[in-house]
């Protein structure tokens, strides 16, 4: 047996332990991520967002009721739904984004779900579909908020407790929203597609539904936030700043796509130029629809050859292409451990809904043999789903941070995010009232929260890969749901394909 003397056993040592721990990273690596886990907890996310009388079977029991009360002022029922973000103010465009994403990730990456995953990602769909058509009740009447967000915005308070003002919000004929009613459509058409099977007589109702809010939108044309009653609460937060022909054209989109009625195809070919379908390209969220109706559209030129949509299509590649880094068309920013990266805060609303519609794309493309070319550069759909999937890998811990930047998943998350429902103690570990300015001391607290939000995905690191855990930062340690809503669908694929090639 081989023998080290006494002063090379430190030496020795050290050797073992960097082995060991060389091992362990590499085992790591080749075990790669939980990418199951990661869409049960994306799921979860939003029982920890609703608003209303919760069920009895709510998982994240940290949470309460909250705004039953909402709509009754003005004798209407507008309880329920999700809040947006960290605050406690119902806004119905991005929620009515947050829809349409979820139900599209069920359209398209249901069947890669389990039975159980369906289940909820459809629970967390028809949270926000039976809220929107409250919203929609009244024949050509939008009810586009509930809640006054400066009032809300000056307290830190938990949404069991709220004692803000729930100012309602609407539109009509004299002042439409025609971005607003065109989501709305499309939420509820998409999801009229994602219940076909399970529920028909809902899918039915959301469909008949939807056909009555779009032309509404297209009758009535004009942005919400144009509205002076209305711009008072939406904005900054959520004003349309992009215009409302983009979700004229989206809700149009959707309308094809659910009813298979040849009039939207014909509105859709007849109005692009008028509606500006070839302006703003390369943007897609909840204010600029754009990218996702070009990709949306496509898939009838592309699986159906129809050749009147080719513009659409043309669209549509030259977004795919922005994000290439190899091709010399690439404008979109990467951070320098990957990231993509668009200025103007909550960056990961970016990430997850070009990761989902890379995906999307390369489905579109897969079905019907096709690629495309960036420059000169020959792009298939496996280039589309490997770079979807760095995009995932970076958020769920593959960064520089080494930090999963979804909360509870992995053991190294953010801790303290800007969320005043897990920011403050919950109502079941401290039933007693805690007023508006109360709260303060808990959002001014170095402390991790006290309630884990699983399944939020943050703002995220800034354009030097950065990430500080500070919950007075909004712009990188809120979620959102329109941050979730698309990498439900990613997540949903890459759970069946861990191995896109």
């Amino acid at each position: 047996m081989m023998r080290f003397p006494s002063h090379h056993r430190p030496l020795l040592l050290l050797f073992l332990v960097l082995v060991t721990v060389l091992t362990e990273l590499k085992w790591v690596k080749c075990q790669g991520h939980d990418y199951q886990d990661a869409l049960s907890k994306c799921i979860l996310f939003f029982e920890g967002q609703r608003s209303g009388f919760l069920p009895a079977d709510q998982r994240l029991t940290w949470r309460g009721n909250s705004g039953l009360g909402d709509g009754s002022a003005s004798s209407l029922d507008l309880t329920g739904g999700y809040y947006d973000a960290g605050d406690n103010i119902k806004f119905g465009f991005p929620m009515a984004f947050t829809t349409t994403m979820l139900a599209w990730s069920v359209v398209e990456f249901g069947d890669s779900m389990p039975y159980f995953q369906l289940r909820e990602a459809l629970v967390a769909v028809r949270w926000a579909t039976d809220y929107l058509l409250k919203t929609v009740s009244q024949p050509d009447r939008v009810f586009v908020q509930v809640g006054d967000p400066i009032i809300d915005h000056n307290c830190w308070e938990r949404p069991e407790d709220m004692d803000t003002a729930r100012t309602v919000y609407s539109v009509d004929t004299t002042r439409p929203g025609s971005d607003v009613a065109g989501e709305t459509a499309s939420a509820l058409a998409a999801a009229s597609m994602a219940f076909k099977s399970s529920d028909p007589g809902y899918s039915d109702t959301l469909l008949r539904t939807a056909v009555r809010v779009f032309q509404f939108a297209d009758n009535y044309k004009g942005a919400y936030s144009d509205n002076p009653d209305v711009r008072s609460g939406a904005c900054p937060f959520y004003c349309d700043f992009d215009g409302y022909q983009d979700e004229l054209l989206w809700g149009a989109a959707w309308m094809r796509r659910a009813s298979q009625d040849d009039s939207y195809l014909n509105y859709i070919q007849n109005n692009g130029k008028t509606l500006g379908a070839d302006e703003n390209i390369n943007e897609f969220g909840w204010d600029n629809k754009h990218a996702g109706l070009n990709v949306l559209i496509s898939k009838e030129f592309l699986e159906r050859n129809v050749y009147s949509l080719e513009s659409y299509k043309a669209s549509a590649d030259s977004f795919i292409c922005t994000i290439i880094p190899e091709s010399s068309s690439s404008h979109i920013e990467y951070t320098p451990g990957g990231l993509i990266y668009k200025p103007g805060g909550s960056n990961m609303q970016h990430v997850t809904s070009i990761a989902f519609l890379l995906l999307v794309y390369a489905n579109y493309l897969s079905r019907s043999s096709q690629t495309l070319n960036c420059a000169g550069i020959t792009v298939g759909p496996d280039t589309l789903r490997q770079l979807a999937k760095r995009q995932v890998d970076y958020i769920l811990g593959d960064n520089p941070m080494g930090m999963s930047y979804m909360v509870g998943y992995g053991s190294n998350y953010p801790q303290r995010i800007h969320h005043r429902g897990s920011s403050l103690p919950s109502v079941k570990d401290h039933p007693q009232f805690i007023a508006c300015k109360e709260g303060s001391v808990y959002f001014n607290s170095s402390d991790p929260n006290p309630n884990v939000l699983i399944g939020a995905v943050v703002g995220g690191p800034g354009e030097d890969d950065v990430y500080e855990d500070d919950r007075a930062d909004f712009r990188k340690s809120e979620p959102t749901t329109y941050i979730n809503a698309p990498l439900v669908g990613v997540l949903a694929y890459l759970a069946a394909n861990p191995n896109p090639t």
